[in-house]
């Protein structure tokens, strides 16, 4: 039976990733580089600092990576806390709250920094309902390595056999394969590029999904 769902934030619980686009060009400019379309899909589910090193290799950048993701991570925090319509996904508040008022426990695992998911979680009051948030900047190397998934059911005291993991990217369902727990691929009108061949299930909205019907997956 699963005790646990993990889920995935940017994409799945709510869609920033207009705002870390906004951010990522603004500094692109800055720094005179040109970013294909293909490259950028590729970073989806991955950490600020892990993008920040590969863009470094591939552009001989001059700056180190920690400065190069606090130019980008002020952008983005500038542009978010200015972006006036930004929502949660379609469905996912009233899932949320159904699990949570059935006892399943929640659980955050998210490339996004702290300081990111902290302002997220507190403009949206979402603190109430998990019970561990888990960023990809506390490890080393990002989805898909399934480090962070793994950390995430450790924290829960749940056996990976007994989680679930709800994402959008490539890098997380491979991530969340890798970890050996069943993944559940969010494939919306915001997913761009992604393959969802190796989830488990495959859902298009929200409402497809609730605690009796993640309860009992097997």
């Amino acid at each position: 039976m699963i005790q646990t769902v993990i889920f995935d934030m940017d994409g799945v619980i709510v869609d920033t990733e207009p705002v870390h686009h906004y951010a990522y060009n603004q500094h692109f400019k800055q720094l005179n580089i040109i970013v294909s379309p293909e490259m950028y899909a590729s970073f989806t589910g991955n950490s600020t600092k892990n993008i920040y090193e590969r863009l470094k290799e591939a552009y001989n950048l001059e700056d180190d990576v920690p400065t190069l993701v606090e130019i980008k991570r002020n952008l983005f925090n500038d542009a978010f806390d200015n972006k006036e319509d930004l929502y949660l996904l379609d469905g996912v508040e009233d899932l949320i709250k159904d699990l949570y008022s059935n006892g399943m426990q929640l659980v955050l695992a998210s490339s996004s920094a702290n300081v990111t998911i902290e302002r997220i979680f507190n403009r949206f009051n979402l603190h109430q309902y998990f019970t561990h948030k888990v960023s990809g900047e506390d490890f080393p190397k990002s989805k898909p390595h399934p480090a962070i998934f793994l950390k995430a059911a450790e924290l829960a005291q749940t056996p990976v056999e007994n989680c679930i993991v709800i994402e959008d990217s490539t890098n997380g369902i491979q991530a969340a394969k890798s970890a050996e727990i069943y993944c559940i691929g969010y494939d919306s009108f915001h997913s761009k590029m992604q393959d969802y061949s190796k989830a488990d299930r495959v859902i298009s909205h929200f409402n497809e999904l609730d605690f009796n019907t993640i309860k009992n997956i097997k």
